[in-house]
């Protein structure tokens, strides 16, 4: 009986075994240089065709198509943007929007104060512009992963740029938008309201993800130039 329950035990760890292994071999082909190569190339097109998007998005802003909630004497509207003339669907078309809970009113002629729309143009322009050049420093290293230079100093470069750049956009940016809309009612006919950082724990851990693979490879590269030296 004792032989039958090691037979058994013996026969579970091997199929374990043999699970863990085929796993194992499952991997490995999917990280070789092939995939990793496509994929890099995929993510550093991704990269640019945000950058675009974003790029695009802000020019809506400063054409006043960043859509907000309206308060006016007649009602009020979500949704509204500076550029429209009647608050119906079909004028707010082709519109952008921070994520951001924005709450506007109306200035004592009827109308939305230019100023606040240079404020709402600023805030969008505090995100956009640093997650551009987050993006652009993560698309140089797709760039090189794609040519097969992995471990190479400008890699731990941007990916720590990468890094710093969307902690502050994660972090710092939401109290830079509460600090325009603080100056654009101080010179405003009007006032305008923002619920900033919703976003912020979504965006932490990728940031310090991102910092913790720049030391990674810069450590990487250190022991290389090691070898180097020592060969």
């Amino acid at each position: 009986m004792i032989i039958v329950k090691i037979i058994l035990t013996f026969m579970m760890r091997s199929d374990t075994i043999g699970a863990e292994v085929m796993n194992m071999k499952f991997l490995l082909k999917l990280a070789n240089q092939r995939w990793a190569s496509r994929a890099a190339g995929f993510l550093g097109v991704v990269c640019y065709l945000s950058i675009g998007f974003l790029a695009l998005c802000t020019v809506l802003s400063v054409l006043g198509r960043q859509s907000f909630f309206l308060h006016t004497a007649a009602g009020s509207y979500e949704g509204a943007i500076y550029a429209e003339e009647e608050h119906d669907p079909l004028s707010r078309s082709m519109t952008v929007n921070m994520g951001d809970s924005i709450h506007v009113w109306e200035g004592s002629a009827g109308r939305i104060d230019p100023r606040i729309h240079v404020g709402l143009s600023l805030m969008f322009a505090v995100y956009a512009l640093p997650a551009m050049c987050a993006l652009w420093f993560l698309s140089r290293v797709c760039s090189n992963i794609r040519r097969g230079d992995i471990f190479v100093e400008q890699n731990a470069s941007c990916l720590l740029c990468y890094g710093m750049l969307q902690f502050a956009v994660a972090v710092l940016v939401p109290f830079v938008k509460l600090l325009i809309c603080w100056l654009t009612n101080l010179v405003s006919d009007g006032k305008v309201s923002i619920a900033t950082g919703q976003s912020t724990a979504n965006m932490l851990v990728p940031s310090v993800a991102c910092l913790v693979a720049a030391y990674i490879i810069q450590y990487g590269v250190g022991l290389q130039d090691e070898v180097d030296h020592t060969l």
